[in-house]
């Protein structure tokens, strides 16, 4: 099994096939949760293609043996509308540390570490872009499984496993499991 992860510049596309709805009437994220939830679901493709013309780019994308199967959302956090005026997950710095919020694994490829290649390559894409601090806002699972809609956020234990390190607990929650503000300095 070859695993690649590539910047989402340019591959619009292939983020449509793994965060967007085959329906386009159909109601779907379209990782715009933190970063601008303002838009109607109508409106949210164009956003994020637009978001992936341009470097840095919205995130990156997992491909198996070639095929498209996953997504993780990395930007400077201040792209992040939601979680620049977030009442639950406090702001640190200034803005320009940059964060990982969200996870995708494509039906299918699940259960093969994706996870952990798409958070080094998201990890990597940001120090490739100037990043010095890299966080995350992970659920503490106490190595209990958790469930696939609240998992999008990871676990503290999968940055643990990538060098981050616990800055502080959150007021947010992902199925009802603390998350934490996590930190990997670059």
């Amino acid at each position: 099994m070859s695993i690649e992860v590539l910047s989402a510049v340019g591959r619009f596309a292939d983020v449509a096939e793994v965060v967007g709805t085959k329906n386009p009437g159909a109601g779907a994220c379209w990782c715009m949760s933190y970063r601008d939830s303002r838009p109607a679901n109508a409106e949210r493709p164009a956003y994020m293609a637009r978001e992936c013309e341009t470097a840095p780019g919205p995130g990156v994308l997992a491909y198996v043996d070639g095929e498209v199967a996953g997504w993780c959302s990395v930007a400077p956090r201040s792209t992040y509308r939601r979680l620049m005026n977030s009442r639950t997950i406090p702001l640190l710095d200034d803005g320009s540390e940059w964060s990982i919020v969200c996870f995708v694994v494509r039906a299918g490829y699940r259960k093969r570490g994706l996870m952990h290649e798409l958070l080094d390559g998201a990890v990597a894409h940001a120090a490739a872009h100037g990043a010095t601090v890299v966080e995350g806002y992970p659920a503490e699972t106490q190595g209990e499984r958790i469930d696939s809609i609240s998992g999008y956020v990871g676990t503290t234990a999968l940055f643990e496993a990538h060098g981050f390190e616990r800055v502080l607990e959150t007021l947010a929650h992902a199925g009802h499991r603390t998350r934490w503000l996590m930190r990997r300095e670059l």
